[in-house]
């Protein structure tokens, strides 16, 4: 279970919370800068009726019988989804009830209305009940699944994970996890190339779970392999996985090239230099990214001593590092600021990281058609960024987390 360790930082104040004036009522928004799957639209307007986006208040509607708010200046984009997170605000995912409770307000306030919980390498006992308690949150609504990062990964490439819990991919271990998950098992991350890894690939694309390489020493053909065995998905490409190389590519060319890949990135600064992530834009393209947080415990919080698993890891200036051996252990990254650094320092198009944050992660997980992006019939699931692209307002089915008229 990851803990904090004198974690310093103080929270976001209590103007976050619900305003209950209008959960449940017609709310329209106008005069923001809406980015839909079209294009952006200037001065746009969303409505929304209880917990649903609908289409624009018919004539003659009358007067009182919506709250209308005045968004001009701003941005409206959809709530993001992250589908690789460990924590934050002090909690994990491999925590209590009320830890993991804790975690999911915390990236809410952030803008991910949409999180999938990602696991740490433990014991497989442990593994198999914290996967009974994620799916109880699941099934009420609060998480859209989870993630197994670990133990099928390799030692030469384990990153932060525990080397002594790791173990090959045995399509029935891996078939006991996806049953402890009742259903609510999203991904699993394998190192492909290990016994078993094909064949647990195989496994996982029957029952629709997400077969994710990464944490990987597999060559380019091992992984080409795997993804003609049915993996779809990078984890952090780059991060936990040989370089890319002119006379042996790895992982990472096998990953990039083929159509049927999302490959996650980590745009906290740390993880990847910019031209790493331009690189990958730019031979993937727009619809096959997925910004990802890999967040641990202190995103949210701030510097200071915490485990990650049984790994004591040391946070200095917001970049998780373990205090044995200094490798880099998950990130303190939030969605607001990933998005907020793709459009001002990488100078993406912002439509195209919307993409990353929102519609590709909920294709990917098969809910696009009630996340992902602001349309009719959808969840009203949306996030406010005034000009400079700072987080001013989030909306989660209908209800503010961040409410703009209190800030």
């Amino acid at each position: 279970m990851a803990t904090p360790l004198g974690a310093r930082g103080t929270a976001r104040p209590a103007t976050t919370h619900p305003h209950p004036a209008t959960g449940g009522r017609r709310q329209v928004l106008t005069g923001a800068r809406v980015v839909l799957p079209t294009g952006i639209v200037a001065g746009g307007r969303v409505t929304i009726d209880g917990t649903k986006i609908t289409a624009e208040s018919p004539p003659g509607t009358p007067r009182g019988t919506a709250t209308v708010i005045d968004v001009t200046g701003h941005w409206l984009v959809p709530g993001f989804v992250d589908l690789h997170n460990h924590g934050g605000g002090g909690a994990s995912f491999s925590g209590t009830a009320e830890e993991v409770q804790k975690a999911i307000h915390t990236h809410r306030l952030h803008g991910t209305t949409t999180l999938v919980a990602s696991t740490v390498t433990d014991d497989m006992d442990f593994l198999v009940r914290q996967a009974g308690l994620l799916s109880e949150l699941a099934e009420q609504g609060d998480l859209a699944g989870i993630h197994f990062e670990g133990p099928f990964i390799s030692p030469c490439r384990k990153g932060a994970h525990s080397e002594e819990l790791l173990r090959h991919p045995d399509p029935a271990e891996v078939r006991k996890l996806i049953d402890g998950a009742r259903g609510q098992a999203r991904m699993v991350t394998l190192a492909t190339e290990l016994p078993g890894g094909l064949d647990s690939v195989r496994l996982l694309a029957e029952h629709g779970v997400i077969a994710a390489v990464g944490h990987t020493d597999a060559t380019y053909e091992q992984t080409v392999q795997a993804i003609e065995a049915g993996a779809t998905v990078a984890t952090h490409l780059f991060n936990a996985m040989p370089p890319l190389g002119h006379r042996t590519p790895g992982p990472i060319a096998a990953l990039l090239e083929d159509e049927r890949v999302t490959v996650e990135l980590i745009n906290d600064g740390t993880h990847l230099h910019p031209a790493a992530l331009e690189l990958a834009f730019r031979h993937a393209g727009p619809g096959r990214v997925a910004f990802i947080t890999d967040a641990m415990d202190a995103a949210g919080i701030g510097d200071g001593r915490y485990l990650l698993g049984p790994l004591e890891v040391e946070v200095s200036e917001g970049v998780a590092r373990l205090v044995e051996g200094g490798s880099i252990a998950g990130s303190t990254l939030t969605q607001d600021r990933a998005f907020q650094r793709a459009v001002t320092i990488d100078r993406l198009p912002v439509e195209d990281v919307v993409a990353a944050l929102s519609a590709n992660p909920a294709r990917l997980l098969g809910i696009d058609d009630r996340v992902g992006s602001l349309e009719p019939g959808k969840d009203a699931d949306l996030v406010l960024l005034d000009e400079n692209f700072d987080l001013k307002g989030v909306m989660r089915k209908g209800v503010w987390v961040v409410d703009p008229r209190l800030a």
